[in-house]
């Protein structure tokens, strides 16, 4: 059986992605359907390797008899689009933040919750995590299993492609600019991006923290466990695909770093590169275009009793966007909820 398919944001860096996923995957679709804004109509999209899409226009788009809606063109967006399609019979998984922490909207890491599925027929909505929440929860999720975690402490070293074309465009731009003596002012960033690093990414809140740090702390509660404490710093570093974190976890119990490599190594989506003494660990650059997420560097944490230090790397625009949402329509198929 074939299903009907919008992708809403299909211009985008994320709905690009999830187009080509779509196709890489073979997921089985009958019809697939780009969606952007009214300026973007009648352009083309690629469809796989020789498929071309006409886009249509999302705010005015009829989403009776379409299965699935995965979107991501931007929350206010979402906001609007997303009930209007949900209410028409589609069930919506968005990529962007606008439900995530809706109580009525699950929050899905496939290989890590997907017993939350369950929950969304209440919306018709599914919410796909933040980039960075979803590679570190990928992490957690198998030592979790076997030693309880209390506490993750967490840096983030995230590529400019989290923040769109734009982002990317601007990296390359003011390099070039550089290079040429000619300073470029940032428009999209509130620094310079090129050569430099930005300890803030999305709004600073009351606390002192970022939206960025607030996510990865609530969206792991959601996920994964809410007695989890998580304190986190992220910052986009001039990188144009890939994400990477620097993680420490405090565990209740003692838990041997052989023995989380095993777990790690067992855990569907994880693949385990780590022999340092042979330069073998993963960067941001060997993991583009890659499904997995990559685990690095596990060692004692010797300043808590029990702890470990990860390094944890992923394509954001893959397993930290569109890859997890496409995964999570196969598991609506796969589990018979359409």
């Amino acid at each position: 059986m074939g299903y009907r398919v919008a992708v809403a944001g299909a211009t985008g860096a994320v709905g690009q992605e999830i187009l080509n996923i779509l196709e890489e995957l073979r997921f089985p679709a009958d019809e697939v359907i780009a969606l952007a804004s009214e300026r973007s109509v009648g352009k083309e999209v690629s469809y796989g390797d020789d498929k071309r899409l006409k886009v249509k226009d999302l705010a005015t788009f009829d989403f009776e008899g379409v299965d699935l809606g995965l979107f991501s063109p931007g929350a206010a967006i979402s906001a609007v689009q997303a009930p209007r399609a949900a209410a028409a019979g589609c069930i919506v998984i968005d990529n962007t933040s606008q439900f995530r922490m809706d109580p009525d909207v699950p929050l899905v890491v496939p290989e890590v919750n997907p017993e939350a599925l369950e929950g969304f027929r209440a919306k018709n909505i599914i919410a796909n995590p933040n980039c960075s929440t979803i590679q570190m929860v990928m992490a957690l999720k198998p030592l979790h299993d076997i030693a309880r975690i209390r506490r993750v402490v967490v840096s983030t070293y995230q590529s400019v492609s989290g923040a769109g074309q734009e982002a990317m465009d601007e990296l390359f731009e003011q390099t070039k600019s550089i290079y040429m003596n000619a300073k470029r002012e940032p428009s999209v960033f509130t620094k310079q991006i090129a050569f430099n690093c930005i300890p803030r990414i999305d709004s600073f809140m009351e606390d002192g923290s970022t939206k960025e740090e607030w996510k990865m702390m609530v969206e792991t509660k959601k996920i994964l466990d809410p007695e989890i404490e998580v304190a986190a710093t992220c910052v986009r570093v001039p990188v144009f695909v890939g994400h990477a974190l620097a993680l420490n976890v405090e565990f209740e119990e003692a838990l041997d770093p052989e023995d989380a490599r095993a777990a790690l190594h067992e855990f569907s989506g994880i693949l385990v590169v780590d022999r340092p003494e042979d330069d073998e660990y993963v960067t941001q650059i060997d993991c583009v275009g890659d499904h997995a997420t990559f685990v690095s560097r596990i060692r004692q944490d010797t300043t808590v009793p029990h702890g470990l230090q990860l390094w944890v790397v992923a394509d954001n625009l893959r397993k930290g966007a569109a890859l997890n949402t496409v995964q999570i329509a196969q598991a609506l198929i796969e589990e018979g909820y359409i």
